[in-house]
């Protein structure tokens, strides 16, 4: 029986006792029929993997024991992603495939074709959490409410390259862009405009910015979802830690 992961915000280290949250009490109680004395996973960003042993469990809260480590803390430098505000239930598949995908940092942003506005950190960050504990990495990505395109841009690393994912095709394919910037020690980040895409005047505008990367994801029209998953899984194979990356699937049902 494999142990199942979570996400803890407590200090971990051998001897220390974990309080649960009612979410995880009640996910490992009701819905995997764990009791007192089953062992879990749990990982907090910051010390590493370990493994506990429950003490006390019930559907409501429950206590781990920590016991030894697993796996020692190593750098995730995932890629930043600078979405855009999506319908709920999208936004929310969003998150948790970037997730996934490695993703170090998921900023919203809103520009002048954003029809949503809004989202919810509380839950986002939950979704991300549990991408996190299903998926095997050792960090949660940080997540930032909405803020404007500008605001984003006039806040980003000058010595950064910013891929922009620009939908009218005139850019070059995002693998040659990726393959011409090789050798920059940071990777780059993806940013993505919303349902319907950038204005003209705001892909003038990024185009003209001295850290962007204007590239073209193929001939098809994506979704916006899809554009920023596909970037992201672009960057990683070409750029980031798929590079050498031994292969590995993990089979999962939620």
């Amino acid at each position: 029986m494999t142990d199942p992961r979570l996400f803890v915000t407590a200090p971990l280290a051998a001897g220390v006792a974990v309080s649960l949250t009612e979410p995880q009490a009640h996910y490992l109680a009701t819905v995997l029929r764990r009791n007192a004395g089953d062992t879990v996973l749990l990982f907090n960003g910051r010390d590493g993997e370990w493994r506990a042993r429950l003490v006390g469990l019930s559907r409501r809260d429950g206590e781990a024991r920590v016991m030894d480590q697993t796996r020692a803390q190593t750098p995730e430098q995932g890629p930043t992603l600078i979405a855009p505000v999506l319908r709920r239930e999208t936004t929310e598949w969003m998150v948790e495939k970037a997730t996934e995908l490695g993703a170090a940092e998921i900023l919203f942003t809103t520009s002048a074709r954003s029809a949503v506005t809004r989202t919810n950190p509380q839950r986002l960050a939950a979704i991300a959490a549990e991408a996190a504990e299903q998926c095997g990495r050792l960090t949660v990505p940080r997540i930032e409410p909405p803020e404007g395109l500008d605001r984003r841009l006039a806040a980003w690393p000058k010595g950064r390259r910013l891929v922009v994912c620009d939908e009218t095709s005139a850019a070059p394919p995002l693998a040659s862009v990726l393959s011409a910037a090789a050798g920059n020690a940071n990777l780059p980040g993806v940013l993505v405009g919303p349902e319907g895409g950038f204005e003209p005047r705001e892909l003038d505008r990024l185009r003209a910015l001295p850290f962007s990367l204007p590239a073209s994801l193929g001939p098809r029209t994506l979704r916006a979802e899809t554009a920023a998953l596909a970037a992201l899984a672009l960057v990683q194979a070409l750029a980031g830690d798929w590079r050498g990356a031994q292969a590995s699937c993990l089979h999962a049902t939620s």
